[in-house]
């Protein structure tokens, strides 16, 4: 059961992540099975090998961008968040995250809707 202690660990973890791109604090936030997808239509990147490989070639740049967040639902393993996206001199995004948490607290799944702040 996911709940929002969880959910807020692994949000701050996902943070880390996002700031460090180490492959550790990458692969401690996503089961070995899990699903990673940009999009909601995108390919999953499958795997916990495959999801630190691409986000490392997608990366951000340390120290590029301020996130704000809230949740909108947990329900069973499943969380939906959303948030804002800052980039340092250039666009913001509004995001819409779906999380399924397995019991350890990684991901099982993970889906990205972003959108272009106008």
């Amino acid at each position: 059961m996911t709940d929002s202690t969880a959910v807020n660990a692994w949000i701050e973890g996902y943070r880390r992540a996002w700031e460090s791109n180490t492959p550790d604090d990458i692969g401690k936030l996503f089961a070995d099975d899990a699903e990673y997808r940009t999009s909601p239509g995108a390919e999953a990147w499958k795997g916990r090998d495959q999801i630190i490989e691409k986000w490392t070639e997608n990366k951000d740049d340390p120290g590029t961008t301020t996130f704000f967040w809230s949740p909108v639902a947990i329900e069973g393993d499943t969380a939906v968040i959303e948030a804002e996206t800052r980039y340092e001199g250039d666009t913001d995004y509004f995001n819409l995250w779906v999380i399924r948490l397995d019991d350890s607290g990684r991901a099982m799944e993970f889906t990205e809707w972003w959108m272009e702040k106008s």
